[in-house]
């Protein structure tokens, strides 16, 4: 009923974690595909260990392509390897994404610790999402729902771009009429370890500008900061 594509690049500290999250859910009519870009740590054993699909990756919209190419069942949910899911996400969100008959859909996002920053940081992030849903749609790849004919319509995520892919994607589906919404009921846990390795206010001023020039310029095709895809290292 569901695939849930997860990307990653050595994230053998993180995505155990993730996959706990996963088996301990209260839905279970799932398939997970990891989608990897060519790990040296432990992230394809770890994955292999729990005896879930692994296929070739790459930067995060060629991983998601990938992984969405692979999929089994019409509704997909793409996932980071650093998030974490309360226990009765998947089952009340789904839900809410029937009962609501949407196209395409992301979570609130809370983040992961107690720092007072964060919080903030989130709260205005998920205000301006709720804000721009019904007509410049924002959505972190960290969690996207979306059925596999929106996926197939679009053209999946945009590889040309450096980044804000994910952001692109949903707004594409919302150009061609797909439903897209910010889910209300239950938040998936984000991480904030690029913050910290940027520096919070470094890491907020990137994707103001980011979202700025969005708008007002266009999709971001050429390197307009240093970013590293969150990756725990990159090759």
């Amino acid at each position: 009923m569901l695939s849930i594509i997860i990307i990653t690049k050595n994230e053998e500290r993180c995505l155990p974690k993730l996959l706990k999250s996963l088996e301990d859910q209260t839905f279970k009519d799932f398939e997970i595909i990891v989608s990897d870009a060519k790990s040296t740590d432990k992230t394809r054993e770890i994955a292999e260990k729990h005896g879930y699909k692994i296929i070739d990756g790459g930067k995060p919209a060629k991983g998601r392509n990938n992984g969405a190419r692979a999929a089994k069942n019409d509704l997909l949910l793409f996932l980071d390897a650093d998030v974490i899911l309360p226990k009765d996400f998947l089952e009340k969100n789904i839900k809410e994404f029937k009962e609501r008959r949407l196209d395409c859909a992301t979570a609130v996002y809370k983040p992961q610790g107690n720092k007072l920053a964060d919080r903030f940081m989130y709260f205005f992030y998920n205000l301006w999402a709720r804000s721009m849903q019904y007509f410049f749609p924002h959505a972190a790849g960290l969690c996207i729902f979306c059925r596999k004919e929106v996926f197939d319509k679009t053209g999946g995520f945009n590889e040309r771009l450096f980044i804000a892919e994910d952001h692109a994607f949903v707004n594409k589906a919302n150009e061609l009429d797909y439903k897209f919404r910010l889910l209300k009921s239950v938040p998936i846990w984000a991480s904030v370890r690029r913050a910290e390795k940027d520096g919070r206010f470094k890491f907020a001023m990137k994707y103001i500008y980011a979202g700025i020039y969005r708008i007002f310029v266009k999709e971001i095709e050429k390197e307009i900061f240093e970013y590293d895809y969150g990756y725990e290292s990159n090759s």
